[in-house]
C-alpha cells in the first residue's frame, strides 16, 4: 500500500470501508509460484466485438458515443504488452446491467456496460464506447456517483492485478465523491482523469479521451479498495 497514493482501508465517509476494512493486522503471506505466473490469457479469448461496446448488439446504444485509450506502464515506465484490460459501466442513464442495480432509470436493450481487450506491442488499448451516466448512491442522503468507467488489470503477475476507475474532466461530482476523496494525495487523484484528446476524437461521431494506466510503483494509478 502506498501512502498517499492508496486510499485507507478505513475511510469512515466511504460507508462500505466501515463493514469491509480489516479490524486487525493485516498478515503477509508469500506469494506461490501460481500467483507469481498465472493465470495466462491468450489471444483467442478476446471476441472481435469485446472492444466495442456500441457493437454488441443488434442496435445502437442509446447515450454520447466516445473512444477511450491510452498506455498500460510498468513501474520503469515500460509497456506491457499482451495484458488483458477489461471494463464495465453503468449506461448513458447510469443503470448498470446487473440485477442489484434498483436505480430507477431505463436499461439499454442495446447496451451490455462490459468489454475487454489486449493491449499492444506498445501497451496501448483502446475501447469504443458510450458516456456513462450518473447514478445516486446509498453511502448517504443524496449522493451520487460521478460518470466513470470501471477498469482491471492484471499486470506482469496476478499478485499485480489492479482494479480501478477512471473518470472524466470536468465532472463537478468529483469533489463530493467519498471514493475519490478517500485518495489524500491531490496528484494522485488526479490521475484517475482522462483527458479529452482530440487526436483520439472522430470527427463527427465520437470524442476521445486518453488515460494511461501504470501498474506498481509510487506512481501507480490509484486503486479502487471496494
Amino acid at each position: 500500500m502506498e501512502p498517499g497514493v492508496d486510499p485507507p482501508y478505513l475511510y469512515p465517509d466511504y460507508g462500505s470501508t466501515r463493514l469491509r476494512a480489516p479490524s486487525e493486522p493485516l498478515v503477509v503471506v508469500a506469494h506461490t509460484l501460481s500467483e507469481l505466473t498465472g493465470p495466462v490469457y491468450g489471444a483467442s479469448a478476446i471476441g472481435e466485438l469485446d472492444a466495442d461496446l456500441t457493437r454488441q448488439h443488434a442496435g445502437e446504444p442509446l447515450g454520447e458515443r466516445i473512444v477511450v485509450t491510452g498506455r498500460v506502464l510498468g513501474s520503469d515506465g515500460r509497456p506491457l504488452q499482451g495484458q488483458l484490460v477489461e471494463i464495465w459501466q453503468a449506461n448513458a442513464a447510469g443503470r448498470y446491467l446487473h440485477e442489484a442495480d434498483r436505480h430507477d432509470a431505463p436499461l439499454d436493450p442495446n447496451f451490455s456496460g462490459a468489454g475487454r481487450c489486449l493491449t499492444g506491442d506498445d501497451g496501448s488499448y483502446r475501447f469504443t464506447t458510450i458516456k456513462p451516466g450518473a447514478y445516486p448512491w446509498r453511502n448517504g442522503p443524496n449522493t451520487w456517483r460521478p460518470q466513470h468507467i470501471h477498469f482491471s488489470l492484471f499486470g506482469r503477475a496476478f499478485s499485480e492485478r489492479l482494479v480501478t476507475q477512471l473518470y472524466f474532466p470536468g465532472d463537478p461530482l468529483l469533489e463530493h465523491d467519498a471514493i475519490v476523496r478517500s485518495i489524500p494525495d491531490d496528484a494522485a487523484r488526479r490521475r484517475l482523469v482522462a483527458s479529452l484528446d482530440f487526436d483520439v476524437t472522430v470527427p463527427e461521431w465520437a470524442l476521445g479521451y486518453r488515460w494511461d494506466i501504470v501498474v506498481g510503483g509510487r506512481h501507480e494509478t490509484p486503486p479502487d479498495e471496494d
